[in-house]
């Protein structure tokens, strides 16, 4: 199966994830958006596809959102969609896009519904927190 994950390094729970998928034994696509950037047609087949609003895939937190305004609920799906494709650390992550859809995969056990295999149990994050059990059963996170 091929995966697509739009990856910032930086972010644990983008980090997480790549890991997560390659644990499961996929070798997936991983694409650093902040260097490569967003287009408007790929933001919006995206959001399409993952069900997200601009507004509900913009990242809040540790990004420029609030210095821009962004943040106002009057603020248009067009003007987030341009300042995401200006800003590209706006747009909220990891998103993973394959055969059984796109998610916005926070916390990163989200991932777990596109995958046909999961890592061998047990399985911990980064951070040490028990993903899967040792009887294979996914964890709340």
């Amino acid at each position: 199966m091929n995966i697509v994950i739009h990856h910032n390094p930086a972010c644990g729970t983008s980090r997480n994830v790549v890991r997560i998928v390659r644990d499961a034994g996929y070798a997936p696509e991983v694409i650093e958006y902040l260097d490569t950037g967003w287009t408007r047609p790929q933001l919006l087949a995206l959001f399409a596809a993952a069900d997200l609003t601009p507004r509900a895939a913009l990242r809040t937190t540790k990004s420029p959102a609030e210095e821009l305004g962004l943040l106002d609920p009057d603020v248009s799906d067009d003007a987030l969609l341009d300042a995401m494709i200006e800003h590209p650390v706006l747009v909220n992550r990891p998103i993973v896009a394959c055969a059984k859809g796109v998610k916005l995969c926070r916390p990163s056990g989200e991932v777990l519904d596109l995958l046909e295999t999961w890592p061998t149990a047990p399985y911990e994050k980064e951070n040490g927190q028990l993903l899967i059990d040792a009887d294979g059963n996914r964890l709340a996170e």
